[in-house]
């Protein structure tokens, strides 16, 4: 499901990349993610986009999924314990958000045609999910995994040196205090997130770092319409409003 909320930007600030728009955007994307029916079968097979990449970022993702599995025996990474699932329900989700991010980005966040050297926060990236697909995916693309629990970090910065990853930046911090964080605060062009927490607290913690003309792009379940309808006051408080609403594997919305 895909909403758009708009938010009109502050007229000071001169670096916007939407321009061209009737009005300044920040964009908040929310997702329904996908995943397989419990009475249809694991198969080893490639994802459609995952059989799109080059055969060096495919190989990327296998070092990933091996990392992941080999600390999973030691740490609580994921409830997935066999590769197919995992390429089926984490690296299939993770990649599914591209071709809205893309779609959406070059419609509403950007002036000019080109997706390159965007910079994306992962809120809450837990075992790198979506993040660490989406900096294997494009590595022109700017990616900073936050993350508050040090154990996960411990395997973010195995994982990124592992797959041999230049374009990925490693955040200890919580969330909510990233936010308020200058240094952070409306920087990111793009902020998703994944399983983290209800919508209304979610809004909450990832609106902040996104800049006016930027997007969130937020992982949820099958038919979340009564959680963006508890989420509405929170986006309305932070000078958003709901625009559109679309249908498919992740949900995105935008302010």
């Amino acid at each position: 499901m895909a909403i758009w909320c708009s938010k009109f930007g502050m007229p000071e600030i001169s670096s916007l990349h939407c321009s061209a728009l009737p009005s300044l955007f920040r964009c908040l994307s929310i997702a329904s993610a996908s995943s397989p029916s419990p009475s249809v079968p694991n198969k080893r097979t490639q994802t459609p986009i995952l059989e799109t990449l080059s055969s060096h970022k495919k190989e990327q993702i296998s070092l990933y999924v091996g990392a992941l599995l080999q600390w999973n025996q030691r740490m609580n990474l994921t409830a997935v314990t066999q590769e197919d699932e995992v390429l089926s329900r984490h690296v299939e989700d993770s990649l599914a958000i591209i071709p809205i991010m893309l779609r959406s980005y070059l419609s509403n966040c950007s002036s000019t045609s080109s997706c390159d050297g965007i910079d994306v926060i992962d809120v809450g990236s837990g075992a790198g999910l979506p993040g660490l697909i989406l900096a294997i995916a494009y590595p022109s693309w700017k990616i900073t995994l936050l993350e508050s629990m040090h154990k996960r970090c411990l395997f973010l910065e195995h994982a990124v040196s592992h797959i041999g990853l230049s374009n990925v930046q490693i955040l200890h911090e919580r969330a909510e205090n990233v936010g308020q964080n200058v240094a952070f605060r409306e920087r990111f062009d793009v902020a998703v997130a994944r399983a983290v927490a209800e919508l209304r607290v979610l809004a909450e913690y990832c609106i902040p770092l996104v800049r006016v003309g930027g997007l969130f792009i937020a992982a949820k379940g099958y038919d979340p319409q009564e959680e963006v309808k508890n989420a509405e006051k929170a986006i309305h408080l932070m000078g958003a409003s709901i625009s559109e609403l679309s249908y498919g594997p992740w949900c995105c919305l935008s302010v």
